[in-house]
């Protein structure tokens, strides 16, 4: 069984979309996997254990061989909602210095006031003539956003709304003209000349933990949706070689701000991926359609439990609990792809794997959000099923999960990626 910890040490490791891609990335080369260029042509080789990364934020992994019938494909996302750090950042005033930041995705403010902060992402460098992307984590508690006293504000236990440009603005310095980008050059060993450009965020620098009296709680930063990304990952390293279908991991980028990106669910970052695999193996365009036509997708972001002190906000009767399985999502317009296919595959592969799953749907009188699923099918259609594990405070910087789920999502993504699907008529086998 996955060890908790093993969940915790990886989501300290990843604490932006960048730092995520290169958790997985070490992670994959541990295994045997070779890294591929879009930029070149592909030589696959029977047996081979492949990836290839778009932008530093989003991966695809995959193991070839010829003669495949289809994909078994299983996404998730990097990315989680936070602070991003905005061009020439200092605000220095009334002896402070503080950073202009804007919210990425849709945050729940009022968690990230009164925490420990600090910095990370990548810097883009000047060396010896060529510009290199370095990662950045500044593992030290540097920041803090300040609440208002409730003194200057006898409001802020009522209805508090948050102005972002005033209210969430981290302060660095009790000296007015720190040099944030020399900070950071300092930290990094580079120059401040040197350094031509950046994506920073904040990000909360405290551990998760193991929480509950039966500790059986995961309380953690950006378990939407890395919980569901580690799942998946180690589903597909487990898994046992099927001679008909290509296993093929994909972990994308800017999910939270509605994947309208070159390397979100709604790029052809996927589509490019098949198209070069199908491509090296000598399919021709129809060939490459029918093994789309006999492929499947598990959308995995994760899911809203019942939430203790407000049961009202989930349907009458489809109400996610931690720990007790993995969530099947439906909704009738589509933001979830699940429909009776592709759930009633999903079923029976959760029975293989002896895992239970329970199902989602918002209340008919609430709007939900939509996740990887129907943005990814825009550009290549195929039986999806949306699902997620149960977790309390989404998209807080600090959220709440379960311990069994993590286990739950990795042996049925194990089942998953050892499986074949195939559609005869209105019969499906899997």
């Amino acid at each position: 069984m996955m060890d908790s910890n093993d969940l915790i040490s990886f989501l300290g490791s990843s604490p932006d979309c960048y730092h995520t891609v290169q958790s997985v990335k070490e992670i994959l080369d541990g295994n045997g996997y070779v890294e591929l260029a879009e930029s070149e042509p592909w030589q696959l080789e029977d047996g081979g254990r492949y990836y290839v990364v778009r932008n530093q934020a989003s991966i695809i992994a995959f193991r070839y061989h010829s003669g495949f019938r289809g994909f078994m494909i299983a996404a998730s996302h990097s990315d989680s909602p936070a602070l991003k750090i905005k061009e020439n950042p200092e605000i220095s005033a009334d002896g402070y210095t503080k950073l202009n930041v804007e919210k990425y995705g849709g945050a729940i403010l009022s968690g990230w006031l009164d925490r420990p902060l600090s910095v990370s992402g990548r810097i883009l460098v000047k060396e010896n003539g060529r510009i290199v992307s370095r990662l950045v984590q500044l593992d030290e508690d540097l920041l803090v956003i300040p609440s208002l006293a409730i003194h200057m504000n006898r409001n802020t236990n009522d209805q508090q709304s948050w102005n972002v440009q005033q209210d969430l603005l981290p302060l660095l310095s009790l000296k007015e003209k720190t040099d944030f980008l020399s900070l950071i050059a300092q930290r990094t060993g580079t120059d401040k000349d040197n350094i031509l450009g950046h994506d920073l965020f904040l990000y909360v620098h405290e551990t998760g933990r193991v929480i509950g009296a039966e500790k059986d709680m995961i309380l953690a930063p950006h378990l939407d949706d890395l919980q569901c990304g580690f799942g998946n990952l180690h589903g597909f390293l487990q898994a046992e070689e099927d001679g008909n279908h290509i296993p093929v991991l994909a972990i994308f980028d800017n999910e939270e701000t509605g994947s309208l990106s070159a390397q979100g669910a709604d790029s052809t970052f996927l589509k490019d991926t098949l198209d070069n695999i199908s491509a090296a193996a000598g399919f021709s365009a129809s060939a490459e359609r029918c093994a789309l036509a006999g492929s499947f997708m598990v959308s995995a972001d994760n899911a809203h439990a019942v939430h203790p002190n407000h049961p009202e906000k989930a349907d009458p009767v489809n109400r996610p609990h931690i720990n007790a399985g993995i969530v099947i999502k439906y909704n009738a317009n589509q933001h979830y792809t699940s429909d009776g296919v592709s759930a009633a595959v999903f079923k029976e592969l959760c029975r293989r794997a002896d895992v239970p799953y329970q199902t989602f749907t918002n209340r008919s009188d609430m709007a939900g959000g939509s996740t990887l699923g129907n943005l990814s099918n825009r550009h290549v259609s195929l039986h999806t099923v949306d699902i997620g594990l149960a977790q309390l405070a989404m998209h807080s910087c600090m959220e709440t999960a379960g311990v069994k789920d993590t286990e739950y999502l990795i042996r049925a993504m194990k089942v998953f990626f050892s499986s074949s699907f195939a559609k005869k008529g209105n019969s499906f086998l899997i």
